[in-house]
């Protein structure tokens, strides 16, 4: 690998995040452990990664141009997408120029950015078990693709191309909810876009993440590791609550190994990759994948020897891994509860007296009833006492408006 330089020298070690959220936030922090400088990028100023990076930089990281200019300007050594709302064509042509380089890659970038994109790589390229879909252009296209002879039926989950964090997901079980539904994509989409993805409903057991680490060893050969699956409760396609590790049969261990294994290693190159599934006994279904750190991931901050953004920084600059459990744990979202600016939070000295409670408020400016302003934290050998115990700590912390003076 090439040496570690320092911040602010000619030798310096320059790495470049698109997108500043709290998963980037906790990222540019083992960055920076490692001695590296850190350049934090999003849509907007005071993103919670910028408020630790030694320098912060707000474009419209959609705009080609001024995605360009901005690469260019900075010349990192490495750029890190920590977001699918990026101008990813631009990314592909930068790293074909050897201006450079994108992690994982340029082409894994792109391809996750939309399910269009990564489902059809994983069923139709990889033959990997997928739940039936359709992609549709126009309410009609979608009601003929759910209602049509052979069609995928109710009832079914409706989500953009072109979103994160469950933005624009709709469950639907009658027709008559499918104009709504459509709204809803058409509103929830990160980008301009009227198409959708239509799935069958899969009535599976549990879903997990299984974070899968691609890094290099000793020999410069890249490898596959995996933590211990986290399982997770989701509403409305967003994350609650998540734990660490989630039991499973063998059987299916071993499958959602084989998956992650053949996904990742097409996508290529080197970092976590937060690869989601469904379980129903033994059987296994590819669901999506993030090219980075994943927000159910926040649990392995109190879980793993190395957390997931630890191993993110690791594997970027080419140091050794270790993906070992250090003990069960879970985490609960903190909700913003509340629309408005410069929020405050009461109550945080309750959560922290639920045993062995941890408490990360991600200094997000703006707060709305659904944004995840935080997360609670709790590791306990049983499972059953740490999810409690999280939701415990994570309800206890209350936002609520600053009284102006």
């Amino acid at each position: 690998m090439e040496p570690l330089g320092t911040p602010y020298s000619p030798t310096a070690t320059r790495v470049l995040l698109l997108g500043s959220g709290e998963l980037g936030k906790e990222v540019v922090i083992a960055l920076q452990r490692l001695g590296v400088e850190t350049i934090a990028v999003d849509r907007y100023p005071q993103a919670p990664g910028q408020q630790v990076a030694h320098h912060a930089r707000t474009i419209d990281m959609t705009d080609p141009a001024a995605l360009r200019a901005l690469i260019l300007a900075e010349r990192p050594d490495v750029v890190v997408p920590e977001i699918e709302a990026i101008a990813t064509a631009t990314l592909v042509e930068l790293e074909a120029e050897g201006a450079v380089r994108v992690i994982p890659t340029a082409r894994a970038t792109r391809l996750t950015m939309d399910r269009e994109g990564i489902r059809r790589l994983a069923a139709e390229h990889l033959g990997l078990p997928t739940s039936p879909y359709r992609f549709c252009d126009s309410l009609a296209e979608l009601r003929e693709a759910i209602e049509g002879p052979g069609g995928i039926g109710y009832p079914c989950v409706i989500k953009p191309v072109m979103s994160s964090s469950g933005k624009g997901q709709s469950a639907v079980r009658a027709g008559a909810d499918l104009a709504a539904a459509w709204e809803h994509a058409m509103a929830g989409g990160r980008v301009q876009s009227v198409r959708v993805i239509v799935e069958a409903f899969i009535d599976f057991d549990y879903e997990i993440t299984l974070l899968t680490v691609r890094a290099r060893g000793a020999d410069g050969e890249v490898t596959t590791q995996f933590c211990e699956p986290i399982g997770h409760r989701q509403e409305g396609g967003d994350y609650v609550e998540s734990w660490q590790p989630h039991p499973m049969p063998a059987a299916a261990r071993g499958r959602a190994q084989e998956i992650a294994a053949a996904v990742t290693g097409d996508l290529g190159g080197v970092g976590v990759f937060g690869v989601e599934l469904f379980v129903r006994g033994d059987e296994v279904f590819f669901n999506e994948v993030s090219p980075r750190p994943h927000d159910t991931g926040l649990v392995t901050l109190v879980t793993q020897a190395q957390n997931e953004f630890e191993l993110h920084a690791r594997a970027i600059l080419g140091l050794p891994v270790d993906t070992a459990l250090r003990g069960p744990g879970a985490s609960a979202v903190i909700y913003g509860q509340v629309e408005g600016h410069g929020i405050v939070f009461d109550g945080v000295d309750d959560a922290l007296r639920v045993p062995h409670s941890e408490i990360r408020l991600f200094g997000k400016g703006e707060s709305h009833v659904r944004r995840r302003m935080g997360v609670a934290l709790v590791p306990d050998d049983d499972l059953a006492v740490a999810r409690a115990g999280a939701t415990a700590a994570a309800g206890r912390v209350r936002p609520r408006l600053a009284l102006r003076p």
